[in-house]
């Protein structure tokens, strides 16, 4: 209880002054995560992105046909584009210049102006503002009438006036800007992969638009094609870069996406409509059991969906229904079909320009209009109609693979009733090797998939039983990207994780959106924990593609991470030093060493099995000192291809992967 006095006290010292007011950009310095998502690398790259998509906003308006990314020696970054550039005159209301005010000041930009632009991906104003809120030095440099205007600033704040600097016959804007160390703690290096994701998914998106990404920082080998199509190294070497740029827009995109699947028509199905609202669609059936749907509104990927996404699947649905009852291919299904058969083996991008866009929340992830339901909807199901009349092979071909998901989805629900009888209330419903722990409180609770019954043992016996659960898998989990649904829920681990958890299987809701009911969840944590070997990592990739296909729901609440246990151990008498990385490795060797190579010994751990309950608690399960490592989604479209092409059927893709990748590889002969 607290005392009277310290009440007193506290009711007099909250007054008038007690209410902060954040001037300018304090705001965003002081949270910034609620403006850019986090202060992680997620947040850092999410800098980049709000500058593109300015430059994306002037091509969508007709004005920019080349935006330049570069990632500087000192990970500053660079975007260059050929739009009108930022108005730089006075500001009538705020008596300085625009660009200063765009720079400086939140929910200021054109974006609001119908006659600026009709369709943006910025709705608030706020992108570019948080961007020099949050880096310690930005330099804007703008090419407008026939002058070059810049302008620098440092933490949001302009170190000086707009200067006119020099003559042009372009326009366009420069932007560079270097992120703040004191906001971004964790890291401020840009990864060129996680950049090329998305800038080669805006240039799909928005066809006949160059986008390129150069990274200053690394040097690779230059080649010219000769006259035979091979690739020959000219002994230069060049800043490593890469131009993306699409003439077909979605239905590259497409073949993109499914590059090495088997698919069941020769082409994507194209759906491009401009009556009520720009609507492009792209879709193509293959012959996996995933669904892969991306949505996109004004260049913003939708994760979460919303309506586009809902009139896209009504109709789809209803186009192949009714096409299927005309003909009266239909005739041997015994149960009535569910709207999710329609999409087993479719890989689809929707991609919506709406010029006032309702997003639930500055995050922009599910999208609220309602208009839009009926005018996908309509669209969707025109140009389907079309393509099931003129192509009758192809569409008997999607109705057949409609029929076999029908009759599997059936077969699974027996499987799955089985899953969800066995619930936490049932009592007797936990699988046999699960260890529980005491607590009941699901935030406080973590659960241990352990690869094999004898780590799993060490592991029941170094564990916090208060917290802390194991369960132990045997061998390797079902490939649940080459097995249908049924086989999915027929296997015993799999149902034991299901069980365990005290989830149910997720369904689909009114909108036709998939969710798990995560009401009942037992634990918060669900932990991945491997041998540190090829065995081991593949064993944590089949659980993970069981979770991103079955539980998205437990990745996107941030829910499931993965243990890194020690490679090493160095010890030299009672010192001992547990090691993750060879570096550490070599670091703890001269240490324990003292120069010389003798006079400790190193331990290579290869399985958990191998480390004694006391060193596993230490070094992999004490919340005070393990490392976990959190799995989240970066870029959706990005992680599908990624799954389907290690996880999936087709050789070559995978192959092309590890070639590409094996100079990243140490491999412990």
């Amino acid at each position: 209880m607290i005392e009277t006095e310290e009440i007193k006290q506290a009711e007099q010292q909250y007054g008038a002054d007690s209410i902060q007011v954040l001037e300018g950009l304090e705001a965003v310095r002081k949270r910034p995560s609620m403006y850019i998502g986090d202060v992680s690398e997620r947040g850092l790259h999410h800098l980049v992105y709000e500058v593109v998509d300015n430059s994306i906003d002037e091509a969508m308006a007709g004005f920019c046909t080349d935006i330049e990314v570069s990632i500087l020696p000192d990970n500053s970054i660079r975007v260059e584009d050929n739009g009108r550039g930022i108005p730089t005159g006075m500001h009538e209301k705020e008596h300085r210049s625009a660009l200063e005010v765009v720079l400086t000041v939140l929910h200021a930009g054109g974006k609001f102006s119908k006659n600026s632009y009709k369709v943006s991906g910025g709705l608030h104003g706020v992108g570019v503002s948080c961007v020099n809120a949050l880096s310690d030095h930005l330099i804007a440099e703008v090419h407008r009438e026939g002058k070059v205007f810049k302008q620098e600033f440092s933490k949001g704040k302009p170190l000086g006036p707009v200067q006119v600097v020099g003559d042009s016959d372009n326009t366009g804007t420069i932007i560079t800007f270097h992120p703040d160390a004191e906001i971004f703690t964790q890291t401020t290096t840009y990864k060129y992969d996680t950049l090329a994701a998305r800038l080669r998914e805006l240039a799909y998106l928005n066809k006949g638009v160059r986008i390129s990404l150069t990274d200053e920082r690394e040097l690779v080998d230059e080649y010219v094609i000769d006259e035979n199509d091979n690739a020959k190294p000219t002994g230069r070497k060049i800043f490593r870069s890469e131009v993306f740029y699409s003439n077909d827009g979605l239905k590259q995109f497409i073949e993109y996406l499914d590059a090495g699947a088997q698919t069941l028509i020769p082409e994507p199905i194209c759906v491009s409509s401009d009556k009520i609202i720009p609507i492009d669609i792209a879709l193509q059936y293959n012959t996996g059991y995933s669904e892969k749907i991306y949505s996109y509104v004004n260049n913003i990927n939708t994760i979460e969906g919303g309506t586009h996404l809902q009139g896209f699947k009504m109709g789809l649905s209803r186009s192949l229904k009714q096409y299927a009852e005309k003909n009266n291919l239909l005739a041997k299904m015994k149960d009535p079909l569910a709207p999710e058969d329609f999409r087993e083996g479719l890989t689809a991008v929707i991609s919506v320009k709406v010029a006032e866009p309702q997003f639930e929340g500055q995050t922009k992830t599910k999208l609220g209009n309602t208009e839009v339901t009926s005018a996908v909807s309509q669209a969707t199901a025109a140009a389907m109609d079309v393509f099931l009349e003129e192509n009758p092979k192809l569409a008997k071909t999607i109705i057949e693979k409609i029929v076999l998901a029908a009759t599997a989805r059936n077969a699974a629900r027996k499987a799955r009733e089985m899953v969800q009888r066995k619930s936490v209330l049932s009592g007797a419903g936990m699988p046999g090797k699960l260890a529980d722990c005491s607590e009941r409180d699901p935030e406080k609770c973590e659960l241990f998939l352990v690869e094999g019954d004898s780590a799993g043992g060490t592991a029941k016996l170094g564990r916090n039983r208060e917290f802390q659960a194991i369960l132990p898998l045997r061998g390797k989990i079902l490939n649940v990207e080459k097995a249908a649904v049924d086989r999915a829920f027929d296997s015993q681990e799999i149902q034991n994780i299901y069980t365990a958890l005290g989830v149910t299987v997720a369904q689909e809701d009114e909108n036709g959106e998939k969710h798990m009911d995560l009401s009942k969840l037992r634990y918060h944590k669900v932990v991945i924990m491997t041998d540190a070997d090829v065995d081991g990592s593949h064993i944590a990739c089949l659980i993970l593609t069981f979770f991103f296909r079955y539980m998205f729901d437990l990745i996107k609440n941030g829910y499931v991470y993965l243990a890194t246990p020690p490679l090493y151990l160095v010890k030299k008498g009672k010192e001992e030093v547990y090691c993750w990385t060879e570096e550490q490795r070599e670091e703890a060797a001269l240490k324990l060493g003292k120069g010389s190579d003798k006079g400790y010994t190193v331990q290579r751990y290869k399985g958990l099995g191998e480390m004694s309950d006391e060193q596993l608690w230490a070094t992999t399960m004490d919340p005070e000192r393990r490392r976990f490592r959190q799995i989240t989604i970066e870029n959706a479209a990005q992680a599908e291809r990624t799954f389907s092409m290690l996880m999936g059927d087709d050789v070559p893709p995978r192959r092309q992967f590890i070639e590409e990748n094996a100079h990243y590889a140490n491999i412990d002969a």
